[in-house]
């Protein structure tokens, strides 16, 4: 029985593009190993952004600084 365990910060991502991710997963699983779609088990944990850091700094921090850069560069 497989378990993948996805994670992604809790923005934006809408209730069909998850459905897609699971779907994708399973099918993936099943062609690439022969798994068995109806034991194969995905989860996706949406983590604050401010709770997930990178580099040493939040994900939060780091796309404000990315806005900010961006709106500079335009």
């Amino acid at each position: 029985m497989p378990y993948v365990n996805i994670r992604i910060t809790k923005d934006g991502a809408t209730a069909e593009q998850k459905a897609e991710l699971i779907r994708g997963v399973t099918d993936l699983l099943v062609r690439v190993l022969g798994k068995n779609p109806q034991t194969t088990v995905v989860t996706i944990d949406e983590i604050d952004s401010d709770s997930w850091g990178i580099g040493g700094e939040s994900v939060t921090e780091r796309r404000r600084k990315e806005r900010a850069s961006a709106s500079l560069d335009l």
